[in-house]
């Protein structure tokens, strides 16, 4: 795989991110396929990379998605502690190549089970410029960045685990005001479409 041998830290790298854009090629196949270009990857590399994925999820021996995550990503660049409600937790982010303004986070339980899984936006990096519908182009904004630009927003029920939505009321240029669904996979913006 691009140099990237399968099972070595760097190709289970190279592999991780594979199996994100796997997910994404359902709705940009252009944009994953440059990607994919990029991290020296053929498509039998990515169908591969998820083939391996899904067996270490389904496998009777398989480790807890937070200590999964770590043997794929090494330690974590960073460790924050959060609170949701009543309940202390820790946001675990690692750096991918690909998306160097953004940072692929694990929310992770006091019993150690992962809540939520996706891509925020690293500390530091400019944030998207989210003012009109026009801005929202694939993989410009992840879900709390559209919800904070666009809100309120409510959260949509998305069509496979890795995948949410968003309801929101954004303006065009010209000012007039549009009702539109967003849909993210894996925290990242993937399309949106008018409802009216």
């Amino acid at each position: 795989m691009g140099g990237n041998a399968p099972g070595t830290m760097k190709g289970m790298y190279v592999d991780f991110q594979l199996v994100l854009l796997r997910r994404m090629a359902d709705h940009n196949p252009g944009l994953v396929e440059d990607a994919r270009r990029r991290l020296g990857a053929s498509l039998a590399d990515m169908r591969e990379a998820n083939k391996r994925w899904q067996a270490m999820v389904r496998s009777p021996r398989s480790r807890g998605a937070a200590a999964r995550y770590r043997a794929v990503l090494g330690e974590p660049e960073s460790v924050l502690p959060r609170r949701l409600g009543d309940t202390d937790c820790e946001a675990r982010r690692w750096p991918l190549p690909l998306w160097p303004d953004l940072r692929f986070e694990a929310l992770v339980g006091p019993d150690g089970a992962v809540w939520n899984e996706w891509l925020v936006r690293a500390p530091g990096a400019p944030p998207p410029g989210l003012r009109t519908l026009e801005d929202l182009t694939p993989w410009s904004c992840t879900v709390d960045e559209a919800a904070r630009a666009f809100a309120p927003a409510r959260p949509l029920e998305g069509t496979a685990p890795t995948r949410w939505g968003l309801a929101f009321t954004a303006p065009d240029r010209a000012g007039v005001r549009h009702a539109v669904v967003a849909e993210f996979t894996w925290g990242l913006l993937q399309r949106t479409a008018l409802r009216d």
